[in-house]
């Protein structure tokens, strides 16, 4: 437990994340969570004792495996001394490279979490900053072109977000837990995203004296992993140059300065109300203040600090502490819900979630965004444990408090939906699609609602395609989706969970080699090279007697991955990226 224990705060750390950690046992003052009976009470504070496990071949795993010995007291690394805009940085392709190789190990960790409604919502998010950015011109040409630009979710309760090399970002479900906006959420995208435009983690690595990046990587993860574990004689470097390293870490203040300021102006620029990145602020400051002890020793040194929060206020021209919070959103609502229940997925967590529908006819005064919410995380809780007569119950008063707002219909339509598919019901699933898409057509709304509509959903997409995969389901309805879906990731190849489901439609076509082309793009996807091919060598058993274009196809595609497997090969014998 110890090692998983530090393993999953490395990752939570990896690099510059806002790192406000994981509640304390209690309830924080700074939460609003949903009202939750007994010891559940304060949302995400309760989880504070509990960490998911982690694979053997995680992320710590390749940093400490393919790092470069640790340099001895006489050749110290210096890391760069922050802020400085001409700091020499690695080139913008070892970088996305550096990335990718981190996140081929995220991927198959278990803490990450694929989650159609949660990840269509982080989208909703993030395209307008990063439009907001490239028009500020934060996004070069090169950066705009080479760098992923992704985020993806940690199943963990902890308040964090990091930003990887390479243009990743992780979001932690507790975050979203205890954001009370969109615009919170959003400021929180957007500060990550500016670590990302100002290449403050290339900057950090570029005047190291190692030649491996990876070790590099290892050593800053060691210093934090240090600060954290009582046992530091099992962190990835030696106590000594923890120490020697540890003093130079401050030069993170200015980078989450500029990154603040800058984020600031895509924020602002994307639409979002900036008051957000200031209630955010005082949010974290307050569970910083919260858990400062010995046990969370990386708070009291990371830079979260009241400056930082006079700064924010001091752009926004106004004191927070005499303005009126808006109504919460019934969309955001939905999501906090959403993400309270998916981030503890033990049973007993989710059967207090489940009891929530006891409360919801005694709690008529209480705000409807709060029991819209409550009766969501009591259906969706319901699902995740196949109780599927109680979910069934729970949705009707949902649907109730969620009638007048398109977004918020539309979100509780998609847990009827996925209640219909985790059943088994291709009928029940196939009318609630329809009524759901009928019901959307000229009820966009405007901001994010509207780009969380059906017609821009990946959601809609998937939830079809599961439909249609379900035993019994109209077989006339496969080939359209594959076509749907092939549409999909034609515009859009990095998505693998995408090229997954379309392998599943070929295979229930009887398309053996497109099913295995597909399963092979979902593994390149997500880095995986060598599963990559192995998968196309066995499309090109399959292909000797079927389509000639698409065997001709799988070929290129194989000999074009075995040449970026034979470069990936020959960098790590070299130690380089």
């Amino acid at each position: 437990m110890a090692v998983d224990r530090r393993r999953r705060a490395l990752l939570g750390l990896l690099m510059l994340g806002l790192g406000a950690g994981r509640p304390a046992q209690g309830r924080p003052a700074f939460a609003e969570p949903i009202p939750l009976p007994g010891p559940l009470q304060g949302g995400a504070a309760d989880h504070a004792g509990h960490v998911h496990s982690a694979s053997p071949g995680g992320t710590l795993a390749i940093l400490a495996a393919l790092a470069s010995p640790v340099p001895g007291p006489a050749e110290r690394p210096a890391l760069p001394s922050l802020g400085d805009g001409g700091a020499e940085s690695i080139p913008v392709g070892t970088e996305r490279r550096l990335g990718d190789r981190i996140m081929r190990d995220i991927w198959r960790d278990p803490a990450y979490l694929d989650d159609p409604v949660l990840n269509d919502y982080l989208r909703a998010l993030w395209e307008p900053l990063y439009d907001s950015a490239s028009r500020r011109g934060e996004v070069g040409a090169e950066l705009g072109e080479r760098f992923a630009w992704r985020t993806f979710l940690v199943q963990d309760p902890s308040v964090n977000a990091f930003a990887l090399p390479g243009g990743y970002v992780g979001i932690h479900l507790g975050l979203i837990a205890v954001t009370a906006s969109s615009d919170e959420l959003a400021s929180v995208l957007a500060h990550e995203m500016s670590h990302v435009t100002q290449r403050h983690i290339a900057r950090s690595v570029a005047s190291s004296q190692s030649r491996s990046i990876l070790a590099v990587a290892s050593l800053i993860l060691g210093v934090l992993a240090a600060s954290r574990s009582a046992d530091a004689a099992n962190a990835l470097i030696a106590g000594g140059q923890a120490v020697a390293m540890q003093g130079q870490l401050n030069y993170s203040r200015d980078m989450e300065r500029e990154a603040d300021r800058i984020g600031y102006g895509v924020l602002t620029g994307a639409g979002f109300d900036p008051a957000g990145m200031a209630s955010m602020f005082e949010k974290l400051l307050q569970a910083s203040r919260l858990n400062d002890s010995q046990n969370f020793p990386y708070l009291r040194t990371h830079p979260l600090s009241t400056e930082r929060i006079g700064e924010a206020r001091s752009r926004l021209g106004l004191d927070l502490s005499g303005r009126r919070a808006p109504p919460r959103s019934l969309l955001h609502a939905l999501m906090q819900a959403r993400a309270r229940v998916l981030m503890d997925p033990r049973a007993l967590s989710l059967q207090r979630w489940q009891a929530l529908d006891a409360t919801l006819s005694r709690e008529t005064a209480a705000p409807p965004a709060e029991r819209l919410a409550q009766a969501y995380a009591s259906a969706l809780a319901s699902l995740r444990l196949r109780d599927w007569g109680r979910a069934e119950r729970a949705l009707p008063e949902a649907r109730r408090l969620a009638a007048g707002d398109a977004a918020a219909q539309r979100t509780v339509d998609l847990l009827d939906i996925e209640l219909q598919i985790a059943r088994g019901d291709p009928a029940g699933a196939a009318t609630r699609l329809a009524q759901a898409l009928a019901a959307s057509r000229g009820s966009a709304g405007a901001g994010v609602e509207a780009r969380f509509a059906p017609s821009e959903g990946r959601v809609w997409l998937f939830a079809a395609s599961e439909q249609a995969l379900l035993p019994g389901a109209a077989p006339e309805a496969l080939r359209p989706m594959a076509d749907r879906l092939q549409t999909w990731v034609a515009e859009r190849p990095e998505d693998g969970p995408a090229w997954a489901l379309l392998g599943r439609v070929w295979e229930r076509l009887g398309e053996g080699m497109r099913s295995l082309r597909a399963a092979a793009e979902a593994r390149a996807a997500q880095a995986d090279l060598q599963g990559a091919i192995d998968r196309l060598k066995a499309a090109q058993q399959r292909g000797v007697r079927g389509d000639f274009i698409e065997a001709s196809v799988v070929d290129a595609r194989l000999r074009e991955l075995q040449a970026r497997r034979q470069r990936e090969l020959a960098d790590e014998r070299s130690g380089a990226l």
